[in-house]
């Protein structure tokens, strides 16, 4: 095998050549410091409010009318309307709803996380052009 046929076989991330190992590194640093991110972040939820009223009962009207008109008729281009319809109402409403809390941690833990999630992107970056 010819050493220029060789070389172009032996690519490293991206088709570049080298920076496999420099890509893993930064993969692992990047996994691990999201990991370590989102475990430190709660999440809860509350209620979906229209006009001071409790309003998660309204997302299923429309789903429910779009689930009774495709079982009229499974070709209804408005019940499939309907039921896709109702279905983000009801997804959106959940996210919309969602709350997030950053959990009370040391500065030192804050920048490790920070640093190591920032370190890996830009190794993982840097691995993707030749150099």
């Amino acid at each position: 095998m010819a050493s220029s046929e060789r070389s172009r076989r032996l690519r490293g991330a991206g088709g570049t050549p080298g920076g496999v190992g420099e890509f893993l590194v930064g993969l692992a640093m990047a996994v691990g410091a999201a990991y370590m991110l989102t475990d430190s972040v709660t999440v809860s939820s509350g209620y979906w409010r229209l006009w001071g009223r409790d309003a998660s009962g309204l997302s299923l009207i429309p789903l429910v009318f779009g689930v009774a008109l495709i079982f009229f008729d499974s070709k209804s281009i408005g019940g499939w309307l309907l039921l896709i319809s109702g279905l983000v109402i009801i997804v959106s409403g959940i996210l919309m709803n969602l709350h997030f809390y950053f959990q009370p941690t040391s500065l030192f833990n804050t920048i490790v996380m920070l640093g190591l999630l920032a370190g890996g992107l830009g190794l993982i970056a840097r691995s993707l052009r030749p150099h």
